[in-house]
């Protein structure tokens, strides 16, 4: 790592430059593997909060950021992927030290997929339809899309980087300019994002960027400079920013909890579907909105489903994450550990099987869980239908296809899911009746290119492909003259 990257910091990034906060209160960045503080940041106030949506507005109308042309701003966009790529190990490291996530997964994925999430919104950007006319026998219109203005993005701890490349960068293709609040317990990733928009030319004011707690966050998305609101994290976090931008009318996407179901067909091939449940189920320590964590499997399969399902947990190394042997590092946080303990506790007390796992490994130090398969669960038992956050699975039988897609559609979420079965045509049936914004079909990805957001209490909106433009616009119709029609288009 360089530059400090694990270091203190002592100041904010706001207006395109490194400022003194204007209180003296400090956030804590603590080892999820020594239970040890490590670094700290400055905790932003609503001073702060003011400063950075101040700038955020002078860039977007005084600069003016929102009048540069879609080259440029693509080209900025372009020169943060190179560097995001040049400093792909160093973030890395930080996101591993930060949350605990084993630096294999944030290797391969953690910093992965922000270059990839980005890359695919460059490319919706350049077929989206910014200016375009429409005719009719009544008239013409010049239809425009124009910046919604200044955004607020709120990024939880799970996949930092990933989710602030998920907000920042729809923001910027489409003109608008951002104050971003990143999560206590991890905001040090985002400190690099900063001084790599530094370094890419970011204009002054365009990001701005400021860690605080919970009641400055509020503060932030309630600010009445603020047009738009884009947040990642729990369903209730969400409502409650929902209520807030509902008394202003501001606009709000809200990606939002999941507890989502792999649907295993009688004819799916078991070692592939256990195969992907590796990272499809049990990835950055099952801390991921998307994971599937019911696993709805036919009864008489259910037994041969959880021993290799079990078989694979084994195969798994829980340990350090600094390690790159290691498949399953800490929770996040001590109150993290502790949510988990309490549904594995809830769901032995309410008639689960547990068929592996369950307690704490043999590891002196760090917030560990052990992956947990429960089995013969009840599809309205807590773990089948509150969102756990940790590598704990409810294996749910079912007697038939109708049941099986009933027991998946018993859920107030709706973000992803999952369908295993070597017909693919079936499988695709399958996945039209599931009630959710996603499904993967085999392990399929959807990839970064098509629309991604839930149903139910999984949130409002879609992220990724020019759906994910969409929000961070404002639609304007021109009536025009017949005659300058075709020189608009």
């Amino acid at each position: 790592m360089t530059d400090g990257a694990l270091s203190s910091h002592d100041r904010l990034y706001i207006g395109g430059e490194w400022v003194v906060p204007a209180g003296d209160d400090r956030i804590p960045v603590i080892s999820p593997v020594s239970e040890e503080v490590i670094a700290s940041v400055p905790a932003g106030t609503r001073a702060d909060i003011d400063r950075a949506v101040t700038a955020a507005h002078e860039a977007l109308v005084a600069n003016p950021w929102a009048s540069t042309t879609l080259e440029d701003r693509i080209a900025l966009v372009e020169r943060l992927r190179d560097l995001l790529v040049k400093h792909s190990e160093e973030l890395a490291q930080v996101i591993t030290e930060e949350m605990g996530c084993p630096i294999s997964q944030s290797r391969a994925i953690q910093v992965v997929n922000p270059v990839r999430i980005l890359e695919g919104y460059v490319e919706a950007a350049t077929r989206y339809p910014f200016r375009s006319v429409r005719r009719s026998e009544h008239g013409q219109a010049l239809v425009l899309r124009e910046p919604v203005g200044v955004v607020a993005a709120v990024v939880p701890w799970n996949v930092p980087l990933s989710l602030t490349i998920q907000k920042l960068v729809p923001a910027l293709l489409t003109g608008c300019t951002i104050v971003l609040k990143p999560s206590p317990e991890t905001p040090l990733d985002a400190y690099v994002v900063a001084r790599l928009l530094d370094e890419a030319g970011c204009p002054p004011g365009v990001v701005n960027i400021v860690p605080a707690d919970r009641d400055v966050s509020e503060y932030l998305i309630g600010h009445p400079g603020v047009a738009k609101v884009t947040f990642t994290g729990s369903s209730a976090a969400g409502r409650r920013i929902a209520e807030v931008c509902g008394k202003d009318l501001r606009r709000v996407t809200l990606e939002l909890g999941g507890k989502s179901a792999a649907v295993v067909l009688p004819d799916a091939d078991l070692d592939l579907t256990v195969e992907a449940l590796r990272l499809g189920s049990f990835r950055n320590n099952g801390q991921i909105c998307t994971l599937k964590t019911r696993l709805v499997v036919p009864a008489e399969l259910q037994d041969e489903f959880v021993d290799r399902l079990g078989d694979l947990l084994d195969s798994m190394v829980v340990g350090d994450p600094r390690d790159a042997a290691t498949h399953i590092g800490p929770l996040v946080s001590e109150r993290q550990r502790t949510r988990v303990e309490g549904y594995i506790a809830t769901g032995l007390a309410e008639g689960g099987r547990l068929a592996h796992g369950g307690g704490r490994p043999d590891i002196d130090r760090g917030w560990f869980v052990e992956p947990t398969v429960f089995a013969d669960v009840d599809p309205n038992a807590t773990i089948a239908q509150q969102e756990i956050f940790g590598p704990v699975v409810a294996v749910i039988p079912y007697a038939n296809e109708d049941e099986a897609i009933t027991i998946a559609n018993n859920s107030t979420y709706g973000l992803n899911g999952a369908v295993f079965t070597t017909d693919v045509e079936r499988g695709v049936e399958v996945a039209r009746r599931l009630e959710t914004g996603t499904v993967e079909l085999n392990g399929n990805s959807a990839g970064f290119q098509a629309p991604m957001g839930g149903v139910k209490y999984s949130g409002l909106g879609r992220e990724f492909g020019p759906e994910g433009l969409d929000p961070f616009v404002e639609l304007k119709s021109i009536g025009i003259p017949p005659a300058i029609a075709d020189a608009l288009a």
